[in-house]
């Protein structure tokens, strides 16, 4: 798989920015698969820069435990660790089935609109089976209703556990191009909360976040290589 590079993101940001950020990308979205080697020549290439702001994109990543690097061999895309992912998966369900309670209170007609215009956007996604989009947009979705309570810090603190568990949720979505349950669900969620039920819109919030557990063997199967 070939490496995604947005050029008009190198015009807009520094250098170092636009290399963490298109190697992040191309990480979470298996283009840069688990277990795969990359060197800092190879990288240099590919990104038409210098060596330096590739190392200190390495650096970040390796802190973000997705890359794994040895001294004189160079550099890994880390395997998917399970455990990482389901701790994850255990903070993100237990801080978000909290907050969509809240949502049922305080959540207004703008942001209940907004919420319907993603899952519009998500539908429009799966026509063009455009599973990249459609990741960012439940990205969006969820982040909506956490800023609308005012828990953008917990977003936050979600975000930065969440890196092995994004890449399961991204692998699901590649693999498997039945995405009517996510949407589903996503409508039960928005309904749940304008019609303010905090007990069915956490329930839909658990079933949701959930739903890749049911899958995870049957990835973990067809994609042995990717994990630890």
């Amino acid at each position: 798989m070939s490496i995604q590079i947005d050029v008009s993101r190198d015009k807009r940001g520094l250098i170092r920015d636009f290399v963490y950020e298109t190697l992040k990308k191309n990480i979470m979205e298996l283009r840069l698969e688990p277990g795969r080697f990359i060197s800092e020549k190879e990288l240099v290439e590919m990104l038409q820069v210098s060596r330096t702001p590739i190392r200190e994109a390495l650096v970040k990543l390796s802190q973000e435990e997705l890359i794994e690097t040895t001294p004189q061999k160079g550099s890994i895309i880390s395997l998917i660790d399970l455990q990482h992912a389901e701790e994850s998966r255990f903070v993100r369900k237990t801080l978000e089935s909290a907050v969509v309670r809240e949502a049922c209170e305080l959540l207004g007609k703008e942001q209940l609109l907004h919420l319907q215009n993603l899952v519009s956007l998500q539908e429009l996604c799966e026509s063009e089976q455009n599973y990249g989009r459609l990741f960012e947009l439940d990205e969006e979705f969820h982040k909506t209703i956490m800023i609308g309570c005012g828990r953008g810090r917990t977003w936050g603190l979600i975000q930065q556990m969440a890196t092995h568990d994004n890449r399961i949720r991204i692998l699901r979505l590649a693999s498997n191009s039945d995405w009517k349950v996510i949407l589903a669900q996503h409508h039960g969620i928005v309904r749940a909360i304008k019609e303010k039920d905090p007990d069915q819109a956490e329930k839909m919030i658990k079933d949701h976040l959930e739903l890749v557990l049911i899958e995870k063997e049957n990835l973990k199967q067809k994609h042995t290589k990717f994990f630890k």
